[in-house]
């Protein structure tokens, strides 16, 4: 039986969402999974369904969330290894998720997230665009120098909550294309390889077309 529910939206375009299912999966919590499709903005289901209005909203043995971040943290209270291991590390790690949640404004307006789309390569690269790849890269490279010697992710061989927390970023990479180098793109296509991320994309291919979002979908 079912020990609760996690509120999520559409695959395709729903980039919090697919940071909470991650880490709801990673942990291997339980949960119904209640996928409300996006109307654009304000969806009347989703203000219903979740305390904050927003997706993704974790129930789950008596417990609500509806932060990701704090999603990231309850999981990981039954998945430690969402975390590093090492003091240093951790804190680093909390860090860059940190900045990923509050920051990048100009990269998520301008590339929303497509995951059906093959023909936005070279769209949405707006100067405030670049300058958040720009940072993003320099923080991917300063995290692995230190701490990735280990595998293949921002951490090493764990797919902790920072690599969640920057994964909808590595999907916009791979549908924009922004020009990042090859340490950059190695590491995009590590986070895509994961097992938890290819299932998330196939469920985003098999979402009806009836959900698709003209304001998503007219950028090409």
């Amino acid at each position: 039986m079912s020990e609760g529910r996690l509120v999520i939206g559409n695959r395709r375009y729903s980039s919090w969402s697919m940071r909470g299912w991650l880490a709801v999966a990673s942990a291997g919590l339980d949960v119904t999974e209640v996928l409300i499709p996006l109307e654009g903005g304000n969806t009347p289901a989703v203000k219903q369904a979740s305390p904050s209005g927003l997706v993704p909203y974790l129930e789950h043995d008596g417990a609500r969330i509806w932060e990701t971040i704090a999603i990231i943290e309850y999981c990981a209270e039954f998945q430690p290894s969402l975390w590093p291991e090492d003091r240093r590390a951790r804190a680093m790690a909390r860090s860059v998720a940190a900045e990923m949640h509050a920051s990048y404004r100009d990269l998520r307006q301008s590339m929303p997230m497509n995951l059906g789309r093959k023909d936005y390569g070279g769209l949405g690269q707006t100067a405030g665009a670049l300058a958040d790849v720009g940072r993003i890269e320099s923080l991917w490279a300063s995290v692995r120098a230190e701490f990735g010697a280990s595998g293949p992710y921002l951490f090493g061989a764990p797919f902790t909550g920072a690599d969640i927390m920057f994964a909808p970023v590595v999907a916009r990479f791979l549908t924009y294309e922004p020009v990042i180098g090859d340490a950059s793109a190695d590491y995009c296509a590590a986070v895509r390889a994961h097992p938890l991320v290819g299932a998330w994309y196939r469920g985003a291919a098999e979402e009806p077309e009836a959900w698709h979002l003209p304001k998503y979908e007219g950028l090409a």
